[in-house]
């Protein structure tokens, strides 16, 4: 079973940055994409960035210029830099890891693996 650990989150000043972090773990043959969600007290949760083993990379628009999504393909990783953060991305962030695992030598099936999340408060 893969596993996701994230780190980074924590309260912050409005303009203020954090960089969140998440790491997966397991049998893992490859992780196809790799993605940050948030949700908000009363709110459904929501995609915030995405990328993929190629690096292609998408955003949520409240986000776009503000927050950049990158990957460790090696050490299994992907990272969220947050700046010029804002009362209203307040919310817990979640790590999302999509890929196939290995089951035995000659067999993989997919995961579809989620994080336990993080808080992030941002301050007015």
């Amino acid at each position: 079973q893969v596993q996701l650990v994230e780190s980074g989150g924590g309260l912050v000043q409005a303009g203020g940055s954090l960089r969140l972090s998440c790491t997966a773990s397991g049998n893992i043959f490859d992780i196809h994409a790799m993605n940050w969600y948030r949700q908000a007290p009363g709110k459904q949760r929501e995609l915030v960035a995405g990328i993929t083993i190629g690096g292609s990379t998408n955003y949520t628009d409240s986000v776009k210029g503000r927050f950049t999504i990158s990957r460790d393909n090696a050490k299994n990783t992907v990272y969220l830099q947050m700046n010029s953060l804002k009362p209203e991305d307040t919310a817990v962030y979640y790590c999302n890891a999509a890929g196939l695992e290995r089951l035995n030598s000659w067999q993989s099936r997919l995961f579809n693996s989620w994080g336990q999340g993080t808080q992030v408060t941002v301050s007015s």
